[in-house]
């Protein structure tokens, strides 16, 4: 029988550092904080992505469009983020889900069609949810603010579609894996003084 030698917050309990390891987002639902999470994101090995496999490779990102939605792909982030944190059980996959959801959803206004596109997952449904509801106050608000259209939809595609591509080149293909949190979490930190960005650390 192991002797435990660390304390685990997820199940607030001293764990082997093997189960530790083995069991890190497979069975354990690990907080973002956790400091053998985060020691452990510094070994990762990213995903090798064939050209074939590429979501949505039909859509091409060039290094001209990505800079010039640069402003709007970092709002994106933020609120996507927001959205993870905010959606209980929500890990890399259920994110997944959601941004081909909407990326169909975009597709098909592109095509002069309104339909939404839900997932049948009800965590990443939800995840969806919130993320098009802070897309559509966003684009409001800059609406109102400049007088005219000031957020296409093709753009939104864009940055879903680059969002979508680095969520699948982060995933660890753990089953509870938060890799891709924790990336936007380092990049994006959420504003404490508001409420509706206040990150969720714990399972």
């Amino acid at each position: 029988m192991r002797k435990p030698r660390r304390f685990c917050p997820a199940i607030r309990s001293e764990i082997c550092a093997l189960c530790c390891g083995t069991q890190r987002e497979v069975s354990i639902s690990c907080p973002l904080d956790c400091e053998f999470l985060l020691e452990s994101r510094t070994r990762e090995k990213l995903s090798e992505i064939e050209p074939d496999k590429l979501p949505h490779r039909d859509i091409q990102l060039s290094d001209e469009f990505l800079e010039r939605i640069d402003a709007l792909l970092g709002a994106v982030s933020q609120m996507l983020l927001s959205a993870a944190l905010l959606t209980p059980g929500a890990v890399d996959r259920d994110i997944q889900k959601a941004l081909d959801a909407m990326i169909q959803t975009y597709r098909t206004k592109q095509s002069g069609l309104i339909y939404e596109t839900r997932p049948d997952d009800l965590v990443a449904a939800s995840l969806q949810q919130r993320l098009q509801a802070e897309i559509d106050r966003y684009a409001q608000a800059l609406t109102q603010e400049r007088g005219m259209t000031a957020v296409r939809d093709a753009d939104v595609l864009g940055a879903l579609v680059f969002l979508r591509r680095l969520a699948l080149y982060l995933d660890n293909s753990r089953p509870r894996g938060r890799a891709f949190v924790s990336y936007l979490l380092q990049r994006f930190p959420p504003d404490p003084s508001s409420a509706r960005s206040t990150p969720v650390l714990t399972a």
